[in-house]
């Protein structure tokens, strides 16, 4: 993605409201693979959640270019969701 295109992404994602999609069809939709609970950012990211805190919402954007989803942020925390609940609704920002 050419810089000035990620900067309008950028502003377009701070602007729009908050939304949540379950996290089985987050990663259906971005075609990517689930990390196991041995990754240390995913390890993290549990023991956040065991602990009752709250995490930030993913940033999606839609590649309709390459018809697929981006995670711009978030792969880890949506891994770590997932191994505990496929089905949890995820707060989400996407453009």
């Amino acid at each position: 993605m050419e810089p000035q295109a990620a900067k309008n992404v950028v502003k377009k994602l701070q602007r729009t409201a908050k939304t949540e999609f379950a996290a089985k069809d987050i990663f259906r939709a971005s075609m990517l693979s689930l990390l196991g609970v041995s990754n240390s950012h995913v390890e993290k990211d549990r023991t956040r959640i065991i602990q009752h805190e709250r995490l930030s919402p993913l940033l999606l954007f839609r590649d309709e270019r390459n018809g697929k989803l981006v995670i711009a942020d978030g792969y880890h925390r949506l891994c770590a969701v997932y191994t505990f609940d496929e089905d949890a609704m995820i707060p989400c920002k996407i453009v």
